[in-house]
């Protein structure tokens, strides 16, 4: 794939750059004729990933920068509260542009705080993260966390344009490399057994460029088939309605040391893994085989039964559910799943006693 070139994707009436993005960036400013334009970042994109990103801007660039802490435990209403203000202050107006730079906070908060902006200003991403090039930053999806519940307050809109730059990724450390390579494991298991197959016999500790273009082709597919999350596109929640919740206990409960999204998403594959095996017919022997890769790569979290009565509230909250019915995407197969299987609570605190004895 790293031999053959990367074409541009097109997703739902936008483009994602994949080489030379961040020229194609400054063209896209040139063309656009903005009356202002703003750069958000966190405070680690401000200091390692905006130098990279200015000399494309023009040695003149007129922009405003507006920084918020990094941290997922930061994508809140209040900080979109301050990025608005600042907006406010910098004189912005419905022509104004916000280039989003940074992880998934930075797209999902970012995106969310343009599409309400005066109803709604341009905005477009460089995303700066494995996690955010092959998960946040396509798909339309903005969003917030509001009491320990990831992204429940959000809305569809799509960006005017994304730029990879896979020279953002050289400088990530292994965890964060980690966190963004669930969801292309995610992305092989649910739809493509032969990408799947690919990833686990590649380098995983340096993702290519052409394994990343891959993940982001698999995921614009199902956006395309499905914007608003109706059907088919369910499909990209496997592995969350479980991760989701222990992600959010782990950053209320974990303080600094708590696991990263893809951390936690690994743990809910293997969850719903099992579920597959136990509901949907996924094979024992597939299901071994998802778990060998897994928790080869992901280190041990301790979940004590203690907690899953906390965990299992969460999970009512989740926004794919039916009710007071907590709905999961199964597996048929490695490369195949289904979408909205109705799981039991005690169904669901097994698959977290099933993740308990595997280590």
């Amino acid at each position: 794939m790293d031999t053959l070139a990367m074409d541009t994707i097109e997703s739902i009436g936008y483009p994602v750059f994949f080489e030379d993005s961040l020229t194609e960036l400054a063209r896209f400013i040139e063309r656009g004729k903005y009356t202002r334009f703003f750069v958000l970042t966190d405070d680690q994109t401000g200091e390692y990933c905006l130098p990279v990103l200015q000399p494309y801007l023009g040695e003149n660039a007129q922009y405003d920068l507006i920084e918020v802490p990094s941290g997922e435990q930061n994508k809140t209403i209040d900080f979109c509260i301050g990025i608005w203000q600042m907006l406010i202050d910098f004189g912005a107006d419905r022509n104004s542009l916000l280039i989003n730079l940074g992880g998934g906070v930075i797209t999902d908060m970012g995106g969310f705080a343009a599409s309400t902006y005066k109803r709604g200003i341009d905005f477009v991403h460089v995303p700066t993260t494995l996690l955010s090039q092959v998960d946040a930053s396509v798909g339309g999806k903005t969003g917030i966390d509001l009491s320990s519940v990831k992204n429940i307050v959000g809305t569809f809109a799509q960006p005017q344009a994304v730029f990879m730059d896979h020279r953002f990724l050289t400088s990530l450390p292994p965890r964060q490399i980690l966190s963004g390579l669930a969801e292309m494991l995610k992305h092989g298991l649910i739809c493509d057994a032969e990408y799947w197959n690919e990833l686990k016999i590649s380098d995983l500790t340096k993702p290519s460029a052409g394994l990343v273009y891959q993940s982001v082709a698999i995921k614009n597919q199902i956006v395309l088939e499905d914007p608003k999350e109706k059907g088919i596109r369910k499909a990209l929640n496997f592995g969350h309605t479980i991760g989701h919740a222990v992600e959010a206990y782990s950053l209320e409960h974990d303080g600094a040391k708590h696991l990263t999204h893809g951390e936690a998403i690994a743990i809910g594959m293997i969850c719903e893994s099992w579920l597959s095996f136990k509901k949907n017919g996924l094979s024992e022997q597939e299901l071994n085989e998802i778990v060998a890769v897994l928790t080869n790569l992901y280190p041990q979290h301790e979940i004590k039964s203690s907690c899953h009565a906390d965990l299992l509230q969460l999970m009512q909250k989740d926004k794919k559910n039916n009710g007071t019915q907590i709905n999961c995407t199964l597996l048929n197969k490695i490369g195949e799943c289904s979408i909205d299987h109705i799981c039991t609570e005690e169904e669901l605190s097994d698959s977290l006693h099933y993740y308990a004895s595997l280590y």
